[in-house]
């Protein structure tokens, strides 16, 4: 990882900066390095992707493909990577090549929820009871360990709900091992919580961490629906969230951006559910909402530049644009757009399916609970 001695000089713009996946994270990244005078190189597996319509070079090639990852390393001054599941050995032959920020080491340690878990317990992070397991009767064990209700989830390739099973009951173990392929899981205990929070951070070459205020999260069909700032939670709660924040973001040694999330149980403690090194649904609304976006941040950042200000300008709100929203034709655009302070954006995703994010809704408004109020009705005139 990044050492903080001796450090190198700032990539300046008009430098090309590479990013690791293509999707709607890699495109609002590379808008703002663009912004900025930056040129930008999508190293992606598909040539149709989000990222390719703000790029000045686009790469399409197996990540496993080291001839093709050295002809993407060309003329880079940086790589970062806009998406966790992109295999670390990737990211690995491009940092023997040029600086890769967040490190390598980092995707190794966050991609896997064992190996995540792992650390937050070694650092004394807080998170809930949980087990390894790698066999059916290991699983049985960490039951009777843990107790039910409890969640299963794979050790790795998971986000948005995806590859989880809720166990309720002894008779759901079998069931849900099957369908989750029978691979490397972690059970983890059920956690009562009043609420899911974000942070989403910057850390510097020089071990400088700017974190943006707590982010309130509500999930629908365990997606991310709604995000809202500031979060209705006491100041010390929040206060809380980014030190911890902060501190996983020091400890893991990132350079960039990283997401902590977390629940707020009920007698009001912080428990670190993930941790995703790159820039983050919840944090879109920081677009409008902060001086400096968390995509201006991650520039910022990967370049040995000065970190922004993540001042709140105006409380915000955050909705999700699934492709649900298509079931019934194209949205009606105008009608989402006639209500005050929304803004629309699209990733340019073809076809629309069902839970797959096609684009957000952000407002700014008085309270968070305006703004919320304000995605809400925005997408509901869709």
């Amino acid at each position: 990882m990044d050492s903080l001695p001796d450090l190198p000089p700032p990539i300046l713009p008009g430098a090309t900066l590479g990013v690791l996946g293509g999707g709607q994270l890699g495109a609002m990244f590379a808008m703002a390095a663009r912004r900025m005078g930056y040129r930008v190189a999508v190293i992606s597996d598909t040539a149709d992707c989000p990222a390719a319509r703000h790029a000045d070079r686009l790469h399409v090639g197996s990540f496993a493909d080291p001839a093709f990852l050295t002809e993407a390393a060309a003329g880079l001054a940086v790589v970062t990577f806009e998406f966790e599941n992109v295999p670390a050995a990737a990211g690995r032959a491009l940092a023997a090549r040029l600086p890769v920020r967040p490190h390598p080491d980092v995707l190794f340690i966050t991609q896997d929820r064992g190996r995540e878990k792992a650390f937050l317990v070694e650092q004394g992070i807080p998170c809930g009871d949980h087990r390894l397991v790698h066999s059916a009767a290991e699983l049985g064990t960490a039951v009777e360990a843990i107790g039910l209700p409890a969640v299963l989830k794979t050790a790795a390739f998971g986000y948005d709900g995806k590859g989880q099973q809720v166990l309720r009951q002894p008779a759901d173990l079998t069931t849900a091992w099957t369908a989750l392929g029978g691979g490397p899981c972690v059970l983890e205990a059920w956690v009562d919580f009043d609420c899911e929070l974000s942070v989403v951070a910057a850390r510097g070459l020089d071990g400088s961490v700017v974190a943006f205020p707590t982010f309130r999260n509500d999930h629908a069909r365990q997606i991310l629906d709604v995000s809202s700032c500031p979060a209705a939670v006491p100041v010390e709660t929040a206060g809380e969230a980014e030190h911890l924040a902060a501190t996983v973001l020091s400890e893991l040694g990132v350079v960039g951006v990283a997401c902590v999330e977390f629940f707020l149980t009920r007698d009001g403690r912080l428990l670190v559910n993930e941790i995703a090194p790159r820039a983050h649904n919840s944090g879109h609304l920081t677009i409008e909402a902060c001086r400096a976006s968390q995509f201006e941040q991650q520039v910022r950042a990967i370049c040995g530049l000065p970190l922004g200000s993540a001042d709140l300008l105006a409380p915000a709100a955050m909705a999700n644009l699934l492709g649900d929203c298509w079931a019934d034709g194209e949205p009606n655009w105008a009608a989402a757009l006639a209500v005050p302070g929304v803004r629309l954006h699209l990733y340019g995703k073809s076809p629309p399916r069902p839970g797959r994010k096609m684009g957000h809704l952000t407002a700014t408004a008085a309270t968070a609970a305006e703004a919320v109020t304000a995605v809400r009705q925005a997408r509901a005139a869709l």
